[in-house]
């Protein structure tokens, strides 16, 4: 999942960047309207969680500009105005979620993962394809019923592979569904984060390289 947190407090913003990359999710930050709009606008993310009263753009703004482009990105506001009335205005903006401060970073996370379901096609709770299966909320992965055990990169490449139901995920794809703004794209990351993944699957093989395409998940 990937995530962009618009947040002016930058110790809130960092503290919560980290506690949901260790979730699982690929996580960027902002720390004003300004630099959030952009970011919002030049990458498709499943969860954008936004803080009102922001410097440069106001976060209504960013809000109503999400909401009002189609775009499938799910919006939490995270702010301090936490009355009815300020909860009402938010969602009547376009929010798809509210939550005030101080909260509990346990429901944050809760909240992040259903807007995220909400976020992209629905998927089966277990993915499964062939004896392989993953389970996006227990985190865990086995395959012909032997646990399987994968990194936080590895696990979020192999969600999306299976998520796609056979078709072909591109590297550029992956780099944007899996890692956050910091990936270099023209690393080897993708490829080798590819081959650790296939190995720890083991045989037979479970990913097919699609030359000049990208990557699919075949059972054999």
């Amino acid at each position: 999942m990937r995530v962009l947190v618009i947040e002016d407090e930058r110790n809130l913003a960092d503290a919560v960047a980290r506690g949901l990359r260790r979730e699982g999710m690929a996580v960027d930050t902002a720390y004003n309207g300004t630099d959030g709009q952009e970011m919002a606008t030049v990458t498709r993310y499943d969860v954008v969680v936004l803080d009102r009263d922001l410097p440069g753009v106001h976060g209504d703004v960013i809000c109503t500009e999400l909401a009002a482009s189609g775009s499938l990105t799910r919006v939490l506001m995270l702010t301090a105005s936490g009355t009815v009335a300020d909860r009402v205005e938010g969602l009547g903006i376009g929010a798809d979620d509210y939550l005030a401060k101080p909260f509990a970073f346990e429901e944050l996370v809760a909240r992040v993962r259903a807007l995220g379901r909400r976020a992209t096609p629905p998927a089966p709770p277990v993915l499964t394809v062939g004896d392989v299966e993953l389970d996006p909320a227990r985190r865990v992965v086995s395959r012909a019923g032997r646990p399987v055990d994968l990194t936080r990169k590895e696990f979020g490449v192999l969600e999306v592979l299976l998520s796609a139901r056979g078709a072909v995920i591109s590297s550029e794809e992956l780099l944007e569904r899996v890692w956050d703004a910091n990936a270099d794209p023209f690393t080897t990351t993708v490829r080798v984060t590819m081959m650790t993944l296939r190995k720890k699957l083991g045989d037979p093989p479970l990913i097919e390289t699609v030359v000049g395409a990208g990557y699919r998940v075949t059972p054999r």
